[in-house]
């Protein structure tokens, strides 16, 4: 393209709409901020070596010492052709994109490490039994090339989505409700918008784009099960944090 723009990296899949709740924080940020981007899809088995030739840092390290690369990542040119600034992980990419485009702020004046932490315990705690769920009904809906690749490649141990049935099933949905009744027990302390939608009370900010990502995540691979289930738990509350960010959901 020739003119500046941000590119987010995402991974392809069979759905229509993307579906990782990490590149949807970013992608929420890059919307909520007005900032012109678009998307480059990637199949599982590009991932580290594209990130590796745009230069893009590892997250972490392998057991073995090896770099790991993993999305979201983005490359910034709209302040320099020349010079792009790339940048991985959601949240130093969330707070790169605060610092570096300040207006429509996500992390309020006082407020970014209790946002951080925040989202620490929506990735850490909050998803985890939703995992075993989401995570062979997501495998499903990859490529098959994709697969094919991560059963080959063992990255990721696939639990087939069989292995969470009958009673086995709705204990893991016990415990998916209990967290979602924990975290709407504590936002329903905010009433300075009259409904606590928000974890700020009025204002959407990085805290709610983490857990709309979750929720964006279980209605993209499971609309008629998961979903259906979710959005009307503690009095429609995950239905209306899903309008509420809605008209942020734009993918370009």
């Amino acid at each position: 393209m020739s003119h500046s723009l941000i590119t987010l990296y995402d991974i392809r899949s069979n759905i229509p709409q993307p579906w990782a709740p990490n590149i949807w924080r970013v992608r929420f940020v890059l919307n909520y901020k007005r900032l012109p981007h678009r998307t480059v899809w990637l199949e599982v088995d590009q991932v580290e070596s594209t990130l590796r030739a745009i230069g893009a840092p590892p997250v972490a390290q392998r057991q073995d010492g090896r770099p790991l690369y993993t999305l979201p990542v983005i490359v910034d040119t709209l302040r320099s052709k020349s010079s792009p600034v790339v940048v991985s992980n959601a949240n130093i990419i969330a707070e790169y994109l605060e610092t570096t485009y300040p207006a429509r702020p996500i992390l309020p004046e006082g407020s970014r490490t209790l946002q951080f932490l925040f989202v620490h315990y929506i990735q850490e705690i909050f998803v985890k039994p939703l995992l075993p769920i989401l995570i062979p009904l997501t495998h499903q809906r990859l490529p098959e090339h994709s697969q094919s690749y991560l059963r080959v490649g063992g990255a990721v141990s696939i639990p087939p989505a069989s292995a969470i049935s009958g009673p086995h099933n709705e204990q893991a949905w016990i415990a998916v409700k209990e967290q979602f009744t924990f975290l709407a027990s504590l936002l329903d302390k905010n009433t300075s918008d009259s409904s606590g939608v928000v974890v700020m009370g009025r204002d959407v900010t990085y805290a709610d784009f983490a857990i709309c990502s979750v929720l964006i995540w279980v209605e993209k691979v499971s609309p008629h099960d998961c979903w259906a289930r979710i959005r009307e738990w503690n009095g429609g509350r995950w239905r209306r944090l899903y309008s509420r960010c809605r008209e942020y959901m734009d993918v370009y």
